[in-house]
């Protein structure tokens, strides 16, 4: 329930660009590791390879990223578009600023707070 109303927070933030906080994660991970396979990629965001795989294809739809082959040919990567890039870059800010207020809201302290408890789930 706390972690629906974060992401719906952050979702409102990232609305005018057109994605919502999962794939803003997405693509800053992406971006983090360009190119990066999609088994490493759902590792780093905690879910399985199929989720992942399923999730970058909305994305890859919007234009965002591109799928190819890796040094292993049996792998799928995954690597930003010019476009991926220039709408994260868009939209780092408008999440920093989502963080700013939630850290005004709720005080770091507590907000830091959270972050370890949901870290234990």
């Amino acid at each position: 329930m706390v972690t629906r109303k974060i992401s719906a927070l952050y979702d409102a933030a990232l609305a005018s660009e057109g994605i919502n906080v999962a794939q803003f994660a997405m693509l800053r991970n992406i971006a983090r590791s360009q190119p990066i396979s999609l088994t490493d990629l759902a590792r780093r965001l905690e879910l399985d390879r199929s989720t992942m795989g399923r999730n970058v294809r909305v994305i890859e739809k919007m234009g965002l990223v591109e799928m190819g082959k890796g040094e292993d040919q049996r792998e799928a990567v995954v690597k930003l578009t010019t476009a991926g890039e220039v709408l994260l870059a868009r939209a780092l800010p408008l999440w920093e600023a989502c963080q700013d207020d939630m850290a005004k809201r709720l005080g770091q302290d507590r907000l830091d707070t959270i972050g370890e408890l949901l870290s234990l789930l």
